[in-house]
C-alpha cells in the first residue's frame, strides 16, 4: 500500500517536531559545553566496516543489518550504529593529527531489521558522543557525566547508572575459557545462535535475549572477578572520578554490551518508570576498534542513546515540552487588492525576522480570525481599502482584545511586536 509507511518506520508530524527540535538543541548545547564537535557520516557504509567493527558474531551483524549489493557489485549496509562510521571517519580524515582526544558527536538515523516494539524501530535515531585518543579513565567518567547531565536538564527522574568492566583481550581470553567450561554441560540447550558463538566468542552468549540462554548463564562466573590488575586499576579510577563529581553509580557485573568492540569500561543508564524499566543509554570503552579497522592502536570511549526511546521515557514520566508559539502576527485582508498588499506587508515583516502569516484560501474575515486563533497568533491586523488608503490599522492583541492604532509601516509594526 503506497499510502502507508514501511513497517518499523515513523513519520514525524508537525505537532511533534518541536519535541525533536528541543532535544537536538539541548544535545548541541551540552556538547558545546563539553567541547564535542558535530560530525555527519553517510547513511550507508561498506559492509566490512560493521563486520570488522561491530563483530560478525553479534546479533546486529548476524540478524539485523540491512545489507545489499550495489550496481558496482559492492556489499553496502545501512548503518546500524554510529561508532564504527565515526572510527572510519577518524582514520580517513586524519583526525588523529588534531589535539587529542578528538571529541565528536552525531545525531543520525540508524537501521536494524528487528521486530517493532516500544521505543525500538527499524529506522531509529541516535545521539552518540565519542572521545578518541585517550586511555585515561577520566574520559570514561566524562562521557557518563555528559549523558547524566543531559537527562537532568531534560527533567528525567529515577535514573540509575550501572557500570562494569569487561576487561582487555588478554584477561577476557582467560575468562572465555572459564566460561566455556561452565557452558559445556548446557551446550545442547543453547539456542542455535549461541551454539555458533560457543567457540568463536562465548562472551556474546551472556548478552543473548533468549529466556533459555538467560537462565543458563545466570550462575556463570563473573567477568569482573577475572579481569587483570591493569583493568581493575582502570575501573577503580573510573569509580573515583564519578565519586569526585558526585555521580551515583551501581556496579552491574552482568553488563557486557552487545557489540564486540567494547573493552574495559561498559555502562548503561536505566530509567525506572512505573510500568517498566528501560535502558535509555549505553556505552563504554573500545580501545581495539581503530586498530581493527587498520590504523595504529588508538584508545577511545563513547556512548549512544536512542531518541525515540528517550521521547517515550519522557512521556512515561509526564515531561511535556511546550509547543512554541508559531505565529506572532496574522495579517487578514478584505478584497483582492488588500490581499496583494497584505502579502507584501507579511513578506516585509518576515524580512524583519517576525513570524507572520496571511490568508491563502480567500476566507471571509471571520474565518481568517478563526484561523489566526488556530495558529495561536499573538496579534492580528485586518486590512481593507480604508486601512490601506489611510495607511493606518488596528493592531489587536489576541490575548486581551486590546486594539492599538498603528501606522502601516513594516518597521513600525515590527518594532511594536518586539
Amino acid at each position: 500500500m503506497l499510502t502507508k509507511a514501511p513497517k518499523g518506520t515513523n513519520d514525524m508530524l508537525p505537532d511533534k517536531s518541536h519535541i525533536w527540535q528541543y532535544l537536538e538543541d539541548e544535545i548541541r548545547k551540552i556538547c558545546k559545553e563539553y567541547n564535542f564537535k558535530e560530525i555527519r557520516t553517510p547513511v550507508f557504509e561498506h559492509t566490512e566496516l560493521f563486520e570488522r567493527g561491530v563483530g560478525d558474531t553479534t546479533d546486529v551483524v548476524q540478524k539485523e543489518m540491512y545489507t545489499f549489493m550495489d550496481k558496482g557489485d559492492r556489499s553496502i549496509t545501512l548503518r546500524p550504529e554510529g561508532t564504527s562510521p565515526c572510527a572510519r571517519l577518524y582514520i580517513e580524515h586524519g583526525l588523529f593529527n588534531i589535539p587529542q582526544p578528538a571529541k565528536l558527536f552525531y545525531i543520525i538515523s540508524c537501521y536494524r531489521y528487528e521486530n517493532k516494539q516500544a521505543g525500538r524501530y527499524r529506522e531509529f535515531h541516535q545521539f552518540g558522543a565519542e572521545s578518541l585518543g585517550s586511555q585515561e579513565p577520566s574520559v570514561d567518567a566524562e562521557l557518563m557525566s555528559l549523558a547524566m547531565l543531559l537527562y537532568e536538564r531534560i527533567g528525567l527522574k529515577n535514573l540509575k547508572l550501572n557500570i562494569n568492566s569487561i576487561g582487555c583481550p588478554k584477561c577476557r581470553s582467560a575468562y572465555n575459557e572459564k566460561l566455556k567450561e561452565y557452558l559445556k554441560p548446557y551446550y545442547d540447550n543453547l539456542c542455535d545462535t549461541c551454539k555458533s558463538r560457543f567457540d568463536k566468542n562465548p562472551l556474546r552468549i551472556l548478552d543473548c535475549k533468549s529466556d533459555i540462554c538467560k537462565g543458563i548463564v545466570k550462575d556463570a562466573p563473573l567477568l569482573l572477578d577475572c579481569i587483570c590488575d591493569e583493568c581493575s586499576d582502570h575501573f577503580e579510577k573510573v569509580k573515583s572520578y564519578l565519586e569526585g563529581m558526585g555521580i551515583e553509580y551501581h556496579i552491574d557485573p552482568l553488563i557486557v554490551r552487545g557489540l564486540d568492540y567494547y573493552t574495559k569500561t561498559v555502562f548503561e543508564i536505566i530509567a525506572d518508570n512505573k510500568n517498566s524499566n528501560s535502558t535509555i543509554c549505553g556505552g563504554g570503552r573500545y580501545d581495539g576498534l581503530i586498530e581493527e579497522l587498520g590504523h595504529a592502536p588508538t584508545p577511545a570511549t563513547g556512548f549512544a542513546l536512542g531518541l525515540e526511546r528517550l521521547i517515550l521515557t519522557m512521556e512515561e514520566q509526564g515531561i511535556e515540552i511546550p509547543e512554541p508559539n508559531d505565529t506572532e502576527i496574522f495579517v487578514a485582508s478584505i478584497g483582492e487588492d488588500a490581499a496583494k498588499f497584505t502579502q507584501a506587508i507579511t513578506f516585509g515583516l518576515r524580512k524583519e525576522g517576525i513570524k507572520a502569516e496571511c490568508d491563502h484560501l480567500n476566507r471571509s474575515v471571520k474565518a481568517q480570525m478563526k484561523f489566526a486563533n488556530k495558529l495561536n497568533a499573538k496579534y492580528t491586523i485586518v486590512l481593507g481599502d480604508d486601512e490601506i488608503n489611510n495607511k493606518k490599522a488596528g493592531l489587536k492583541c489576541m490575548e486581551n482584545g486590546e486594539i492599538t492604532e498603528i501606522d502601516l509601516d513594516v518597521k513600525k509594526i515590527a518594532d511594536a511586536l518586539r
